[in-house]
């Protein structure tokens, strides 16, 4: 079912924000249950790596690409809810985009959701302007949610991976426990001001530097891996690269 995208004007200054209603699967111990959440804010959270020296390994991976240091680390983008998909496919500019994988906190009354989704970027775009290309490309999620409270006891154990189908083959492509990215709560925090995740937030948290380097697929698939609980939240999405004609 395609996301529902409308507008809200909030007070009490008014502005009107861009809202999309996506619905979910909310895999809790004791039951299953579906629910739809209303995003108004989309937030790409970047170079959270808690490991200085893998942080600084993803960046050196994008300056091979001319991608320029970022600002501070960690650093927040902002891009449009309307981004955000649980589609299986996405349409791209061309054959410069890629995905990677990252955890994604939802805010909604109050609490905090867990999921999974693909921060996918045109990488030529991000070589003269990082927060420009992450409004360029459609942000695949999961359809389907944990509640954070159920693993924020054993967080730095889930596990993030990715593959990615490149000239046919699929391959592994990333691959990293959250124990190597900042906390969430500390990231929550530096991002908003020492406060909690807004509702109707949906913030993704970072990712793992790309095996063999970053490259286009022509399938993207990925997953989070809860080992204590026992559970997996996977979901993948086909990458249609339309012509550029000048």
């Amino acid at each position: 079912m395609a996301p529902i995208v409308r507008s809200s004007k909030s007070q009490p200054d008014w502005k009107w924000w861009s809202v999309v209603d996506l619905t979910f699967t909310l895999d809790a111990v004791r039951q299953r249950s579906q629910l739809t959440l209303p995003i108004r804010q989309a937030v790409i959270a970047g170079w959270t790596g808690r490991d200085p020296v893998a942080r600084d390994k993803h960046i050196a991976e994008l300056e091979e690409l001319g991608i320029a240091r970022p600002a501070s680390t960690p650093i927040y983008y902002r891009v449009a809810a309307a981004r955000l998909t649980t589609a299986p496919s996405i349409e791209v500019s061309g054959v410069e985009s890629s995905g990677e994988v990252e955890f994604v906190l939802i805010g909604t009354q109050g609490r905090i959701l867990v999921g999974v989704g693909s921060d996918h970027t045109d990488r030529k775009v991000e070589a003269y302007g990082v927060t420009v290309s992450k409004q360029m490309c459609d942000k695949p999620i999961a359809p389907e949610l944990w509640d954070f409270a159920e693993v924020a006891d054993h967080w730095d154990q889930i596990v993030l991976r990715s593959f990615a189908t490149i000239g046919d083959e699929r391959v592994p492509y990333q691959e990293g426990r959250l124990d190597g990215m900042l906390p969430a709560r500390e990231l929550i925090a530096r991002g908003f001001g020492g406060g909690g995740l807004p509702d109707g937030c949906a913030m993704f948290g970072g990712t793992f530097a790309a095996m063999g380097g970053i490259r286009p697929a022509t399938r993207f698939e990925f997953e989070i891996e809860d080992p204590v609980l026992n559970r997996t939240i996977r979901h993948g999405y086909d990458v249609i690269e339309l012509p550029i004609l000048g």
